[in-house]
């Protein structure tokens, strides 16, 4: 299973980067880090569906998507063209990315928020993520236990940043639900088998809470893929791959949004 795979690498190479730099440094770092920048807050605005634009190089299904892309020249690209906030992959080994990455972003988009995506799977890694500049971070339900999720969850609103629960499942939802998660995340592309179903997102909406923010993540190619997301009353989209394919990444965004 891909999902299987990444995660046992991600504790590899989370271990070394532990023995390396130890977790009272790292928690130091996070507190000192400028205030973060409201992730929920963003993605939602009444009547809009919103985007949060993905900068990533690379993917296991896809291969190099935009090798060589500079993260901060997207994000001043992607904040001028609309979106409400930024989502950057930081896994090297399949998605060719780095903290560095997010940190460029950052510095770039004005003063729309950043979503580290990576697997999260310890505390460690959500005070590495505010130390390096992020606003908010990706819990991937299928990859953890439901303790595992709320320990991520306190340590997110200790540290003062977003979390984004991802979800492929109805019953995936119903855990975020009631783990409190505040933004709810629907993939359509299943994680451990990388099939895409596009309609998934619409299926599941009536699960999540009219109280919570819900993101439609993978698929999405066309506006009239956000006017069709937006009347089954989801309140934002995640797109990566559309619009790092895309030879002017901006324009693709603002005819997304259009």
């Amino acid at each position: 299973m891909i999902l299987d795979d990444i995660l046992a690498r991600t504790r590899a190479d989370l271990a070394a980067r532990m023995r390396a730099r130890p977790l009272r440094a790292v928690e130091d770092a996070a507190r000192a880090a400028p205030p973060p920048r409201g992730f929920a807050r963003a993605l939602r605005r009444p009547g809009q569906v919103t985007c949060i634009a993905e900068f990533k190089r690379r993917s296991p299904s896809a291969g190099w998507i935009r090798q060589g892309a500079e993260p901060a020249a997207t994000a001043a690209a992607y904040a001028g063209a609309g979106a409400a906030a930024l989502s950057v992959l930081t896994d090297g080994p399949f998605f060719g990315g780095g903290l560095a990455d997010l940190g460029a972003a950052r510095a770039a988009a004005a003063a729309i928020p950043i979503l580290r995506k990576d697997f999260m799977v310890d505390r460690y890694q959500v005070a590495e993520a505010r130390a390096a500049g992020a606003d908010a971070i990706l819990i991937i339900v299928a990859a953890l236990g439901d303790g595992d999720i709320a320990a991520l969850l306190a340590a997110a609103a200790e540290f003062g940043v977003g979390a984004l629960v991802e979800a492929h499942d109805e019953s995936e939802v119903r855990r975020a639900v009631a783990l409190g998660a505040p933004v709810v995340g629907v993939n359509n592309r299943d994680l451990r088998t990388f099939t895409m179903d596009r309609e998934l997102a619409v299926r599941l909406r009536p699960l999540v809470p009219p109280d919570r923010v819900m993101v439609a993540e993978s698929g999405i190619r066309d506006a009239a893929d956000v006017r069709r997301l937006g009347a089954a009353g989801i309140d934002a989209v995640l797109v990566g791959e559309t619009l790092m394919r895309a030879p002017d990444p901006a324009a693709a965004l603002r005819e997304l949004l259009a």
